[in-house]
């Protein structure tokens, strides 16, 4: 029994790394909660804060600060392949289901250092923290 729970605990420490990333090689790819994302905004120094929903979502409310790139464009990952690759980019969509797919975008064109909100703005938005209108 007791090498069950061993197994089961470095399954888990496994799992806790390839989710935070691979800081390793220097890389932090991430998922957290809106509230440690909004810690993030709130501490680090210049973060971008990237809305990758549509344009119409976008102007019914986003975070402040957003910049936004619309995931269903076709252009979607060359405008990504025109950022600073080493910025510190938080990046959202409306439940996570988009911004989690660009996770492996973001990874394919080296970005280094990119925090995804857990739930999206709907979570963010749930969670009571500030969204801007228009």
């Amino acid at each position: 029994m007791r090498n069950g729970i061993k197994v089961i605990v470095a399954m888990l420490a496994f799992g806790a790394v390839v989710v935070a990333g691979c800081s390793a090689s220097g890389t932090t790819l991430e998922t957290v909660s809106p509230q440690a994302a909004a810690d993030v905004i709130a501490t680090e120094p210049a973060p971008v804060v990237l809305d990758i929903r549509t344009p119409d979502e976008f102007n019914q409310g986003h975070l402040e600060g957003a910049v936004n790139i619309d995931f269903y464009e076709s252009t979607f990952a060359s405008d990504l392949d025109t950022l600073d690759k080493d910025a510190h980019y938080v990046v959202y969509c409306r439940s996570d289901n988009r911004s989690g797919q660009a996770m492996q975008t973001f990874e394919e064109l080296g970005f280094t250092n990119v925090t995804e909100i857990d739930g999206g703005i709907v979570a963010w938005y749930d969670s009571g923290l500030p969204i801007t209108q228009g």
